[in-house]
């Protein structure tokens, strides 16, 4: 395929848009990719990317080790993806610590309308389909309910939180910010890409040198899960495609838990940069919430995040019968 470089800015594009939807949990990078066309190339690109490019490399040259791996494709839409999470981990921090039932509500939205729009494409609803979505359901609420087995700081979890999270780039329908959210590192990595900004444009060597350990630890896990994953869901998305979404629909149901807006804080830690954050906490009604519980606006903003879904499934639609 020859491409042009307007086809290469439409990329960028493209990649900027599964960034935005990477850094907020319930909206998958893997559905931006599939609602515009780039699935498929990017799973085949994903495959090619092994220790064997170097070998074209010695033999055939550089150029041709580029194009065995797509890699201007890669290139374009990795920056824009990069881009784009770097312009909205500022604005996703100041929300979380200014307006956190209004974000947490539009997120409940998102997963909300993610649960349908993945439960719409079970196409024969058997018993085991059923039992799986009840069973998945139930283990994914009492993850909810566990603290972390390791603070999210630190760095062997990080790169834990990376391996599993990158399932984001395989299925569609499945968020890397919502599984981080469930880990508990969500805002440890919105902070690490704040303080990674910040340590550059300020040259404060000891807030780069934290934020380069953890973004290198989530690198490197999500290189290694992406590896991993990659070829056994998609082994299982081709030939067990009913039950893998039945297992995703039920992943969601139980963990609506973790992003309900109105919580208890039942325990504290103190994080790398001394401050003291949520380490576990429960649900709660609204009417039991310590503080102002912004009810009007928390059901508007989950109307705006499902209604996001919303307009995402059409748009993907339309796609399908162009």
């Amino acid at each position: 395929m020859i491409r042009q470089f307007k086809d290469y800015l439409f990329i960028l594009l493209k990649g900027i848009a599964m960034g935005a939807a990477d850094v907020v949990p319930g909206v998958s990078g893997g559905t931006i990719a599939f609602i515009s066309g780039i699935y498929e190339e990017l799973i085949e690109s994903i495959d090619n990317l092994s220790l064997d490019v170097f070998k074209i490399w010695k033999k055939h040259g550089f150029k041709t080790a580029w194009k065995t791996i797509n890699g201007s494709f890669l290139l374009a839409l990795f920056s824009g993806i990069a881009i784009s999470i770097l312009s909205l981990a500022k604005l996703i921090k100041w929300l979380l610590h200014n307006e956190p039932i209004l974000l947490w509500s539009f997120f409940f939205g998102l997963v909300l309308a993610s649960i349908l729009y993945i439960g719409k494409q079970i196409k024969y609803w058997t018993p085991n389909i059923f039992i799986a979505i009840i069973l998945t359901s139930i283990l994914s609420y009492f993850i909810t309910l566990a603290e972390p087995f390791a603070s999210p700081d630190s760095p062997i979890y990080l790169l834990f939180c990376g391996f599993i999270a990158i399932i984001a780039m395989i299925l569609p329908g499945v968020s890397g910010a919502f599984i981080l959210l469930i880990l508990g590192a969500y805002e440890t990595a919105i902070n690490t890409v704040n303080n990674l900004i910040e340590g550059i444009t300020t040259g404060n060597w000891d807030i780069l040198k934290e934020a380069l350990l953890n973004f290198f630890m989530l690198g490197i896990g999500a290189i290694i899960g992406l590896k991993v994953f990659s070829k056994v869901l998609n082994w299982m998305f081709k030939h067990h495609k009913n039950l893998t979404l039945a297992i995703l629909t039920g992943f969601m149901i139980g963990s609506l838990n973790k992003i309900w807006p109105w919580k208890n804080v039942l325990k504290t830690r103190i994080n790398s940069e001394g401050l003291e954050v949520t380490a576990l906490d429960e649900s709660i009604l609204p009417s039991a919430y310590d503080g102002e519980p912004n009810i009007l606006f928390a059901i508007i903003f989950v109307v705006i995040g499902f209604a996001t879904i919303l307009i995402l499934e059409s748009l993907g639609s339309k796609k399908e019968k162009l």
